[in-house]
């Protein structure tokens, strides 16, 4: 069982915020898609003894392909990969992107997951982000995607300066009174090298007020969980039986193959990933090189991504498979925590409370082993 994403790395524009790897020129496009089928043929033989049960074309702009080159590069993928039966098949899009033409396309061509990059239903926060739709567009968008694709999810990003709590409130609700089964919601976070840090470092945009995020957060559990949605990662709320199936694996720990530059790959216990550069990527699958750098985790590692990725799901860390000298070094910490209100104990999980969410990086930190650590 396994994961294949394809990374799509060109966009109309640049949001401010966005540190994914992507160009706005589409004059690469046709030679950089020939090197992505290329390095889909090359990697097949490692991927064998795997059954690809999700695909998620991200980016970038997934919507921006042409439906010829959606299909050939689907189609490559079949030619060379077992599927699962009933794979999950995501396509990101972006609201400007979305017509019924195109939808009908989309579905022909066996995509059955969207996941629409609404971000907001203000206008003022699409224009201070950047983003290439308006307000309407996103409504549009959302209620055309809908007819078609009921297994949809929508993004929003919270904690913008502007971004007051009564707006908050009618962005969240919109996506309820619409149906819309799954949510991801992102705190606005000020990513290095990006447009928006250069704005903050000059002051020409204000700091993100992270009690404004916190509170925004808060609510934001409250609001889905009364919903009936299922808070099931950090950023992520489901109706039942709506999860995203890729993004789970992700959370599980399961084997992933990563297609296009920037791309990574995982197959325990090696992580390897592309070039973040699409001339770069182009001339070293030319040259029938596939992987760019790749690491072995280590014992230790191994364990702190797994403290770090279960501790953001909604069932949190199985303390079963952790070494009991390791689950004694946590004890006080875990009983402070605990004291505090911040995770929920069971004698053999650990899950973080609503609070706790707000502080789930350090959390996790704390847990961290040392690679002199006895790991037994």
């Amino acid at each position: 069982m396994a994961g294949l994403y394809l990374h799509i790395p060109f966009c109309k524009q640049a949001c401010h915020y966005c540190n994914f790897h992507f160009a706005t020129s589409l004059r690469q496009k046709p030679e950089l898609l020939q090197a992505m089928e290329k390095e889909l043929i090359g990697r097949a033989p490692e991927w064998q003894s795997d059954r690809i049960q999700t695909l998620y074309f991200g980016g970038g702009t997934p919507s921006l392909l042409d439906i010829s080159e959606l299909n050939s590069l689907l189609d490559t993928i079949k030619q060379h990969y077992a599927l699962g039966p009933n794979p999950e098949i995501t396509l990101e899009a972006n609201p400007d992107d979305i017509h019924e033409e195109k939808l009908r396309q989309w579905q022909a061509a066996g995509i059955n997951r969207l996941s629409l990059g609404i971000q907001s239903f203000a206008d003022h926060d699409l224009q201070w982000m950047n983003r290439a739709h308006h307000a309407q567009q996103a409504l549009q968008a959302l209620q055309a995607a809908l007819h078609i694709f009921p297994n949809l999810t929508a993004d929003l990003i919270y904690g913008t300066p502007g971004l007051t709590d009564a707006q908050w409130a009618m962005n969240v609700n919109t996506l309820i009174e619409l149906g819309v089964p799954h949510i991801s919601a992102y705190a606005l976070t000020v990513e290095p090298k990006t447009p928006l840090e250069k704005q903050i470092r000059l002051k020409q945009k204000p700091e993100v007020d992270t009690d404004q995020q916190a509170r925004q957060y808060l609510w934001l559990m409250e609001r889905l969980k009364s919903a009936g949605f299922e808070h099931y990662e950090i950023s992520n709320f489901a109706k039942p039986g709506y999860r995203s199936r890729h993004n789970s694996s992700y959370w599980q720990g399961i084997a992933y193959l990563g297609i296009g530059p920037s791309a990574h790959s995982y197959q325990p216990p090696r992580r390897s990933w592309q070039i973040a550069n699409n001339t770069q990527y182009i001339d070293r699958i030319q040259q029938n090189d596939w992987i760019h750098e790749f690491e072995i985790l280590t014992p230790a590692q191994q364990l702190n991504e797994r403290v770090m990725i279960a501790l953001r799901t909604n069932e949190g860390l199985n303390l079963h498979p952790i070494p009991m000298n390791i689950q004694q070094t946590w004890k006080p910490l875990l009983d402070a925590y605990e004291k505090n209100g911040l995770l929920i104990r069971t004698e053999q999980r650990i899950q973080l409370s609503p609070s706790g969410r707000l502080q789930a990086d350090g959390i996790a930190a704390s847990l961290f082993v040392e690679e002199t650590d006895q790991i037994n």
